[in-house]
């Protein structure tokens, strides 16, 4: 069983379409079979999961997407993220939840798993952007 696509609300279809460009990730498809339905389809480079949005496709509200990526280099990502003109969070490590948790900067050791970043789409669909350099066993 694989994870092929995740649907995210928003309520303005081509600003969507352009922030996602903008992360410089392939757009699949832009396709409106009725007038009521538009669907979109982008995939971020190197990714077995794809992002979907549009009109007509689901019934939660804008904004209240959560999701993740995964990078081998945090603070590569971080910089390509900014020099896109992304606004990002400033990057940390510890725990991803609660705040509180949050200790500023990537983690010293660069430990897999521990450094992350956040940012959001135009509607406020959150993004959780993690380091991992070495899969959990199982994980590959």
């Amino acid at each position: 069983m694989n994870l092929e696509v995740h649907v995210i609300p928003v309520s303005d279809v081509d600003k969507s379409k352009e922030f996602y460009r903008r992360l410089g990730w392939r757009l699949d498809q832009d396709v409106a079979p009725t007038e009521e339905v538009r669907i979109v389809q982008f995939t971020p480079a190197g990714s077995g999961c794809s992002v979907t949005f549009g009109k007509g496709i689901t019934g939660a509200a804008p904004g209240t997407a959560t999701a993740a990526l995964i990078v081998s280099d945090i603070a590569a990502a971080h910089g390509e993220f900014i020099r896109r003109g992304i606004g990002v969070s400033d990057m940390w490590h510890g725990a991803s939840f609660p705040l509180e948790a949050r200790i500023p900067g990537p983690d010293p050791k660069r430990t897999s798993y521990g450094s992350f970043f956040a940012f959001a789409d135009p509607d406020g669909n959150a993004w959780l952007v993690q380091e991992v350099t070495t899969r959990h066993p199982a994980r590959d």
